[in-house]
C-alpha cells in the first residue's frame, strides 16, 4: 500500500509500505477514506518530538471503512464507516474506566520508554512517535487498528465524510480545552491560535455560552475565520496582546485561557520569544512557551488555564510565582475523545456544527509531502488539509 513516511526533519515521503495485517482478536483493518494533517503533526516535521523511526508512517486524524475485523471483536462489522481516534484505548484498565482514554495504561507497547521521559506511561497514539507505542499512522491506505472493538465511532448514513472526520482528534480537542475552563455566562474566554484547534476552541467556546471569545494569532486567514465563529480578534503582529486584552476585559483580565498553539510559539514582539529561539537552537530548551508566559500573566485571578497546545520536553522561564499567588488552575492533556464522541456527533447531526467550515485544502494523498510544508509555512490561505487515497 502508499502511505506518507516520516524520514527525517523536514522529509516527508509518498511511499510503498507493507499491507496492516490482523496481529490481535480485537484488531481490524480500515481502508482509509479521507485523512487529515494535524498541527501537531508538525512538530513531527519539523524536528521537535524525540523518538521518531525512519520510515514511520504518519497520522492520526483518518477515517474509512471496515475492511477486516478479528475473531474477537464483536463490535465492528465489514463495511462498517467508522471516525478512528487518534487515542488507542483498551476500554479496560482504571484510566479507561474514569473516561481518561489518552491514558490507557495498556495500548502503549513502548510504556517502559515512556515512563523514563514522563514518569508513567501515557497511552498509544496512532502514527506519533516510539514514545506513544510507534503505531502505524493513518495518512495511508489501510490502517490496523488496536483494541477495534472500543475506540472507533460508527457513523451513521447521511453524514458525509468531510463533516464527520475531525471526531477523530481537532473537534474534541478544542471541545475538551473549552470544557476544562468550566465556562460560566459572564467569562471572556482567550484563545491563543487560530489554527484548526483553535478555531473549534472558538466555536467550543461559544456553544458553551461563554460572554465573548477573543482569539489571538497573526495570519489574516485564520483570524477572519475565528471571526466568522463568533470570537472577537487579536492581530498580535500589530497590537499588543496585553493591552488588548485588558481594553476588553475592563482591566481585570479573562478570566479563562486556551494554549491552542504548543511547543512551537511564534511571536513578533517580544524579547522572550527571541530567548526561546536562541535556547532552543542551542539545545538548552526544547519547547517554545511564549503564550503559556503570556497567559500566566493577563488571567484574572482565580482563573483558568486550559492547554490542549502539544508540548514535548523541557520549558523554562515560567512566572511560576504569578500561578501560585493569583490561584490559577492549571488543566492539560491529550484528548480522552471518547469521552466526547457521542455528543458531539449529535451536535452535528442537529445541524448545530458542520466541522468541515475549517477545510481549505483537499487533495490526493499522494500530494502530502507538498502540503506538509504549505500547510507548515501558512501558504495559499492553508488552514487545514484533508487528503484521500
Amino acid at each position: 500500500m502508499k502511505a506518507l513516511c516520516w524520514r527525517g526533519k523536514h522529509d516527508v515521503r509518498y511511499e510503498t509500505v507493507p499491507d496492516p495485517i490482523i496481529e490481535e482478536p480485537r484488531d481490524a483493518i480500515v481502508k482509509m477514506t479521507h485523512c487529515a494533517i494535524c498541527g501537531s503533526d508538525l512538530h513531527l516535521f519539523d524536528g521537535f518530538m524525540p523518538a521518531m523511526k525512519s520510515g514511520d508512517v504518519l497520522g492520526h486524524e483518518f477515517m474509512g471503512e471496515v475492511v477486516e475485523v478479528g475473531k474477537g471483536n464483536d463490535k465492528l462489522r465489514v463495511g462498517d464507516r467508522v471516525v478512528v481516534p487518534f487515542t488507542i484505548c483498551c476500554g479496560e484498565c482504571e484510566q479507561c474506566r474514569r473516561g481518561n482514554f489518552s491514558l490507557c495504561e495498556r495500548s502503549n507497547r513502548n510504556a517502559e520508554a515512556a515512563a523514563k521521559v514522563f514518569g508513567h506511561p501515557t497511552g498509544g497514539l496512532f502514527g506519533y512517535s516510539h514514545l506513544t507505542g510507534g503505531y502505524p499512522g493513518g495518512q495511508a491506505e489501510y490502517v490496523r487498528v488496536p483494541y477495534a472493538d472500543v475506540a472507533p465511532v460508527k457513523i451513521p448514513d447521511g453524514l458525509d465524510d468531510e463533516r464527520v472526520l475531525f471526531l477523530g482528534d481537532i473537534f474534541p480537542t478544542g471541545w475538551q480545552a473549552a470544557v476544562q475552563c468550566e465556562i460560566e455566562p459572564d467569562d471572556t474566554v482567550a484563545v491563543w491560535g487560530a489554527g484548526p484547534v483553535g478555531q473549534f476552541c472558538v466555536r467550543s467556546a461559544v456553544l458553551l455560552g461563554a460572554r465573548q471569545v477573543v482569539c489571538i494569532d497573526h495570519v489574516p486567514e485564520r483570524l477572519s475565520m475565528a471571526a466568522a465563529g463568533g470570537a472577537i480578534t487579536i492581530d498580535f503582529s500589530r497590537e499588543s496582546v496585553i493591552e488588548r486584552l485588558q481594553e476588553l476585559t475592563r482591566g481585570k483580565g479573562p478570566e479563562k485561557c486556551i494554549d491552542a498553539v504548543g511547543l512551537e510559539a511564534h511571536a513578533t514582539r517580544s524579547i522572550d520569544s527571541v530567548y526561546d529561539r536562541v535556547k532552543q537552537a542551542t539545545m538548552l530548551e526544547t519547547d517554545r512557551p511564549h503564550v503559556l508566559r503570556e497567559m500566566i500573566y493577563v488571567c484574572r485571578p482565580g482563573g483558568t488555564l486550559s492547554i490542549p497546545g502539544v508540548y514535548g520536553g523541557i520549558v523554562d522561564k515560567l512566572p511560576f510565582g504569578a500561578l501560585m499567588n493569583k490561584g490559577l488552575t492549571v488543566r492539560t492533556g491529550q484528548t480522552h475523545v471518547n469521552r466526547w464522541t457521542d455528543g458531539l456527533l449529535r451536535l452535528i447531526e442537529e445541524g448545530r456544527i458542520d466541522p468541515s467550515f475549517v477545510i481549505t485544502h483537499q487533495v490526493a494523498l499522494s500530494e502530502g509531502p507538498q502540503m506538509y510544508e504549505t500547510f507548515r509555512d501558512k501558504l495559499d490561505g492553508c488552514i487545514k488539509v484533508v487528503m484521500t487515497p
